[in-house]
């Protein structure tokens, strides 16, 4: 990079650097981009073993025993989970259409939005996964307590705990990407 393209660049807020109209280098949003696809890998294999695995469900043989109450559970556990499959799988498809566009940035923005509703849609699936199976197992006062609490604890862990060790952490933030490097000669 030249020396006038560094002086047109600024670090935001957030530590990430950008030009003088505010926009994002080309290497920060490929460095967000990636780190994006690596969490949405993570996400998507165990959205889709679930999604697998409750395919399965209504084909054993407990299945006809299930209540009325447990089956609209089942059905919209299977929604959430088809649903949040969409969602993480979402990303790929836009970067698939968007290939060659040079919209790097509508890719990162979007993948960020559709990642985060995917760990929202599965939050929510695992807690009716969870309210399924002790209603079944125990009873549908404990599976309202139990489903509740998974929810309430994948909510602090990826929601409000990032938030708060933000604010809180003393550690320094990160120098933004190029300054842990030498001015062109």
């Amino acid at each position: 990079m030249g020396s006038n393209e560094r002086r047109d660049q600024r670090s935001d807020d957030d530590g990430q650097q950008s030009d003088d109209a505010g926009q994002p280098s080309q290497e920060t949003l490929t460095r967000n981009w990636d780190e994006l696809l690596q969490e949405i890998r993570v996400t998507q294999t165990g959205v889709q073993i679930l999604t697998g695995f409750l395919l399965t469900v209504p084909f054993s043989s407990r299945f006809d025993d299930l209540t009325n109450f447990q089956r609209m559970v089942y059905l919209a556990v299977l929604a959430g989970s088809v649903v949040t499959t969409g969602l993480v799988v979402a990303p790929v498809a836009f970067h698939r259409v968007l290939f060659r566009e040079r919209r790097r940035e509508l890719l990162v923005e979007s993948a960020n939005r559709f990642a985060m509703a995917g760990l929202a849609t599965l939050a929510a699936t695992l807690a009716g996964v969870v309210l399924l199976c002790v209603d079944v197992v125990v009873g549908r006062t404990a599976a309202w307590a139990a489903g509740g609490a998974v929810l309430l604890l994948l909510t602090v862990l990826w929601a409000v705990l990032p938030k708060v060790t933000n604010r809180l952490a003393s550690t320094p933030r990160n120098p933004p990407p190029s300054a842990d490097r030498e001015p062109d000669a």
